[in-house]
């Protein structure tokens, strides 16, 4: 017989005897605690004034972590977006679901007309849409009696079917196959988008989805709600609104900040944040977040609501405008160095995570389904989210791991340079694998965060003993691996 939460049991309970718990508050009652899931797009590591940037101002997401807990070794489980996104539905890796590329990108069938055609390897190959039969983490809350909705970037599959009011949200508020808002004025109004109405000319689009969230707060506070707000947000094309331009242009220039640049394989990697447009993409995002966080309390549902916040990949610095640096992490988004996969993350659980606290334990995408059931008082299905672990022992202090090891599988050429390769990390360590050259780079982050010193030659058993581990993992998950590319070699002729 199927266990049901705790709440469903309660609210079995006899009318009177409910009747005579009224005068207790709502704070101490055993409500099903609601949840607001915020996700953004490309926003780097140290992209937030919390996490480090001196020159993006970011008070409202600051004011989120000071009142909950701040995670600082938090990762995607892919350098690039859908496979994360899908890892969060999912709570699996992206490459136990084939998954493992951004929903668009090219297969080996098809790479004659991208600009790797000529690289010694060819792309493994991965399906372009999350699976229709995975249980989603919205389909779970959904069974379990709780609203659900969406609203932003989706970019899970190019059909209806694969569209989130197909898995499991009772609202889709712009979330489509695409995966920037590339259509009509792009960030501003008309956005002609399929699945939202134009606005007023000129309404900025993360304003627009954060009011579509407020009103779904408002409209479900007396019942239990999943509100999942994916941001467009800082995702390319780079456009701000002209008064935030205009206030990062004049702090840029008041502080002396000018772009530095490094390298990074062939690409060139920004090393400064001083990017106007950029900041004022940052800025315009977080006074989104504070719209929605502050319909919270005017609702009266913030103390019973838990609010995750969480970034895809990492911020987009070797490609495309180059927009930030994830400085002192390695590289960024498309990239198997920290700066591709470490995020910034916060939880807030009233009541429960301490104000103003900080994790240094490593967790990864694939945790949030898990642990959310676990908050919610949902029964756990761990046929589902089977590389997702529940940090609800961290959320309350706790110290300890929760994985022996993390693990990446990203067998594709990214948009922004890196190579296909594997990755994990066990403890401090961290073993890359370039599948091009059959490489391996060892790093131990605790003393080498910035990935700079390759530990691989003087330490060969821990390499010997990570190799192992990396190579069973990815074989028991059915990665695809890269094959080499017969046309490389016409190349060189």
């Amino acid at each position: 017989m199927k266990k049901l939460p705790l709440w469903v049991l309660i609210a079995a309970l006899p009318i009177s005897l409910l009747l005579s718990c009224t005068e207790r508050s709502k704070e101490t009652t055993s409500e099903p605690p609601n949840f607001v899931f915020i996700l953004v797009d490309d926003l780097g590591w140290t992209d937030l004034s919390s996490f480090g940037s001196n020159f993006y101002e970011t008070p409202n997401i600051d004011a989120l972590a000071a009142s909950g807990m701040k995670f600082t070794n938090a990762y995607a489980a892919c350098p690039v977006c859908s496979p994360t996104r899908a890892s969060i539905m999912t709570g699996k890796y992206p490459a136990r679901m084939e998954a493992t590329d951004w929903f668009g990108a090219p297969q080996p069938d098809n790479v004659d007309k991208h600009w790797t055609k000529d690289k010694p390897l060819l792309p493994a190959p991965y399906l372009e849409h999350m699976k229709p039969e995975e249980k989603t983490l919205a389909e779970a809350f959904k069974e379990a009696g709780y609203a659900t909705f969406f609203a932003g970037k989706w970019h899970l599959g190019d059909e209806e079917k694969y569209y989130p009011e197909a898995q499991g949200f009772d609202v889709n508020i712009g979330g489509y196959h695409r995966g920037g808002p590339y259509t009509g004025n792009r960030y501003f109004s008309p956005y002609d988008n399929p699945k939202m109405t134009n606005g007023p000319e000129g309404e900025h689009l993360p304003d627009r989805l954060a009011a579509e969230t407020a009103s779904f707060i408002e409209q479900h506070k007396d019942s239990s709600f999943l509100a999942y707000l994916s941001f467009y947000s800082v995702h390319t094309p780079l456009m701000a609104r002209e008064d935030l331009k205009a206030k990062y242009e004049a702090k840029r220039d008041s502080l002396g900040l000018q772009d530095k640049w490094g390298e990074e394989g062939d690409r060139k990697h920004r090393l400064v944040q001083s990017h106007a447009v950029y900041a004022g993409m940052v800025e315009a995002m977080d006074q989104a977040v504070g719209k929605v966080l502050a319909q919270l309390e005017q609702s009266g549902v913030a103390h019973n609501t838990v609010v995750i916040f969480m970034s895809d990949n990492g911020g987009l610095s070797t490609s495309e405008g180059h927009p930030t640096t994830n400085l002192p992490l390695r590289a960024g988004k498309g990239w198997l160095y920290e700066g591709g996969i470490r995020e910034p993350m916060i939880v807030r659980w009233p009541s429960v995570t301490q104000e103003g606290s900080e994790s240094q334990v490593p967790l990864t995408s694939t945790d949030f389904y898990p642990t959310m059931l676990e908050i919610a008082g949902i029964e756990l299905q761990p046929d589902q989210h089977k590389d997702g672990k529940s940090f609800v022992s961290t959320l309350k202090g706790s110290t300890e791991s929760v994985h022996d090891a993390i693990f990446w599988h990203y067998p594709h050429y990214g948009n922004q340079g890196g190579s296909p390769g594997s990755a994990m990390r066990k403890g401090d360590w961290k073993l890359i694998h370039w599948y091009e050259g059959n490489r391996y780079e060892l790093y131990n982050l605790a003393k080498d965060i910035g990935e700079e010193h390759n530990l691989a030659e003087e330490h060969p058993d821990r390499l010997a003993s990570m190799k192992d581990e990396l190579h069973h993992w990815v074989e028991e998950v059915g990665g695809k691996i890269p094959q080499p590319n017969p046309n490389a070699a016409k190349a060189q002729l």
